[in-house]
């Protein structure tokens, strides 16, 4: 046993993918094991890891996407916490000894989170409002939007067996299905640091392959007003946002001449009124 799994998924990545694993080796917090899957890369990616094998446990799998590539890291792995990083990010080297302090010394704390420094094609951006992070339960502020990264969680192995893992289902927008689940389930304790350095714009990332993200944001919406045991607040202000999703895709549908699509994205909120 180790205290704490890393898993890093990873996917064509070669160019950002030493930097995430020195990233994590480089903790100053040493009881971890460091899983790296490689979701099908036809890259380099192999051969640019191979100084490191010695230190990691190296997974490969036919490429499945994201979702199952964590959790295939999620059943190997050995810790009582686990934590991820996607392969274009970058942790500061205390990151993981400040969250497992944290947890240690507050039982409550099943999953953590932290503040974090957003790099955009290599340049650094200000957070908007919106993207504001809160500490506790927090439901209502993961609907709009995910607000919950990956790369910034520290999660006890208990969790995942409470609300399951990755959606292997959605193409994207897992994260923001995995969080608002989290997030219905347990208060979710915001570690008011920037411990995190999220990389974006990428012609690769999946927000620029897929138009309308709301759609995957929408399924993972109807899955927990489905599934899950909703309070009648909780049923409100999912299906406010739901109808909001909702009627930004059917009007980009309209501009796209696919009316039968518009129809069924206004009539989804309908089945929850």
């Amino acid at each position: 046993m180790c205290k704490i799994s890393v898993i890093i998924p990873t996917f064509n990545r070669a160019k950002y993918i030493v930097e995430a694993v020195r990233s994590v080796l480089s903790q100053t917090y040493s009881d971890f094991e460091l899983i790296i899957v490689d979701d099908g890369s036809t890259d380099e990616t192999r051969e640019t890891l191979k100084p490191f094998l010695d230190k990691v446990k190296y997974l490969f799998q036919p490429n499945k996407g994201v979702s199952a590539a964590r959790n295939l890291g999620i059943s190997k792995s050995r810790g009582e916490y686990i934590a991820f990083l996607d392969s274009d990010d970058l942790w500061m080297k205390d990151k993981l000894g400040i969250q497992v302090d944290f947890m240690e010394n507050n039982p409550r704390a099943k999953v953590t989170y932290t503040e974090e420094i957003w790099i955009r094609r290599g340049i650094r951006v200000n957070r908007r409002e919106r993207h504001k992070k809160y500490s506790g339960w927090i439901f209502e502020h993961v609907l709009p939007l995910c607000l919950i990264s990956p790369s910034s969680v520290m999660i006890k192995r208990e969790v995942f067996r409470q609300i399951g893992v990755f959606d292997e289902s959605l193409p994207a927008c897992e994260d923001y299905d995995f969080g608002i689940r989290l997030a219905k389930r347990y208060p979710i304790f915001l570690i008011e640091k920037q411990l995190i350095i999220k990389r974006g714009g990428h012609p690769d990332q999946l927000s620029k392959k897929f138009w309308g993200m709301d759609r995957f944001r929408v399924k993972a919406l109807e899955k927990i007003m489905d599934n899950c045991n909703l309070t009648k607040e909780e049923k409100r202000l999912v299906l406010k946002h739901m109808r909001e999703k909702c009627q930004i895709l059917a009007k980009g549908c309209l501009k796209r001449g696919k009316i039968d699509e518009a129809k069924r994205y206004e009539q989804i909120p309908q089945r929850y009124e």
